[in-house]
């Protein structure tokens, strides 16, 4: 009998560690990456000046550029930068939009990409996709995941505390996503990928039930370890839909209905998980969701992210627009906005209890 096996898209090295930063170059020195040494580095345009100098001497053969900011434009400006730069490898440096807008660029030239995070805000360390600002508000591109990942927790712990936990908030909600595929297969005949769901899921249980705190390096290793997991089942899944169901549609209705005023992704999506599960009727679940985000410092009302009840009832109508052909508790229950409203008034009358 033949034996069936799957070729799984996965990054070749991953190191979380306490000082893996000072390894930089000994990683990048890898075959695998690069055979030559010749690296672009993509840093922000503020604190990466700093992480220049750390690094600089480090790596001899590379050249460094400077991105503005997380959009759409930015990104497309690298790419035709650094398309004469006959590189093997290109380094994202930074936060989430500097790692996403790297992302974009390598693939826009076809060249491998390397994300060293400096802070855990959500899962696009590892994740297939590039989330960019756009003309139309933010949009999500398809792009190869990083061949390399390197976490330095001696960096992540020196980044803003809100940054950090916003990660939990996002691993968090892969519990939800997962629910919600689930219910598209029971409902609609979706099918859906067990190990896919198995190692999102993981993710988001272990950050769950996690009783360290972000000064723990414990914490910061479990949930580097759950963000790159989630980005390899989005891999195995061929798309995001084991970490992003209700609770990021809700996210993106807020980005577009309220450019200005959006918190940090991993607020909107843990508040969007813990409030979809209540929908789904899972009482207990929410309050485990709500419990856990709240125990890190994570919003778990609309008010705490600076909505009223209002705005937030209109996003939740609106989010299906968000995701159009995605299945999830919102589209199964099809809530007038009065019903949304009277449901969301229960949530927090059961998550404040």
């Amino acid at each position: 009998m033949p034996v069936l096996t799957r070729l799984i898209p996965s990054p070749v090295v991953v190191d979380i560690r306490p000082g893996a930063l000072n390894d930089l170059a000994a990683v990048l020195a890898d075959q695998r990456l690069s055979t030559s040494g010749r690296i672009a580095v993509v840093i922000s345009a503020g604190s990466g000046a700093v992480l220049r100098e750390r690094l600089e001497a480090q790596l001899p053969g590379a050249d460094w550029y400077s991105v503005a900011d997380g959009t759409l434009d930015s990104a497309v400006l690298l790419a035709d930068a650094m398309r004469a730069g006959h590189y093997d490898a290109v380094v994202g440096l930074g936060g989430g939009k500097i790692i996403d807008a790297a992302k974009y660029a390598a693939a826009r030239v076809g060249l491998p990409v390397v994300a060293v995070a400096t802070n855990l805000a959500h899962d696009g360390i590892c994740s297939p996709v590039s989330i960019l600002d756009n003309d139309a508000g933010r949009g999500s591109y398809g792009v190869p995941s990083p061949i390399g990942i390197v976490i330095d927790l001696d960096v992540i712990r020196s980044a803003p505390r809100r940054f950090v936990a916003s990660g939990i908030g996002d691993a968090v909600s892969n519990i939800s996503a997962c629910a919600d595929w689930e219910l598209s297969q029971r409902i609609t005949g979706e099918p859906v990928d067990g190990l896919a769901v198995a190692m999102a899921r993981s993710a988001g249980e272990v950050l769950l039930r996690h009783p360290g705190t972000l000064a723990d390096d414990t914490l910061l290793c479990a949930l580097a370890e759950a963000l790159v997991l989630s980005g390899i089942a989005m891999n195995i899944a061929g798309s995001t839909r084991p970490s992003s169901g209700a609770c990021h549609e809700i996210s993106h209705a807020l980005d577009l209905l309220h450019p200005e005023r959006s918190a940090q992704h991993g607020e909107q999506v843990g508040l969007g998980a813990a409030f979809a599960t209540f929908l789904r009727g899972d009482r207990e679940g929410a309050g485990l969701i709500a419990r856990s985000l709240a125990r890190h410092g994570l919003p778990v009302t609309a008010k705490e992210i600076g909505f009223s009840e209002e705005e937030f009832t209109e996003a939740v109508h609106y989010a299906p627009q968000t995701r159009p052909g995605r299945f999830t508790i919102l589209e199964h229950l099809d809530l007038s906005p009065s019903a949304i409203r009277d449901a969301y008034t229960d949530y927090v009358q059961a998550v404040n209890s």
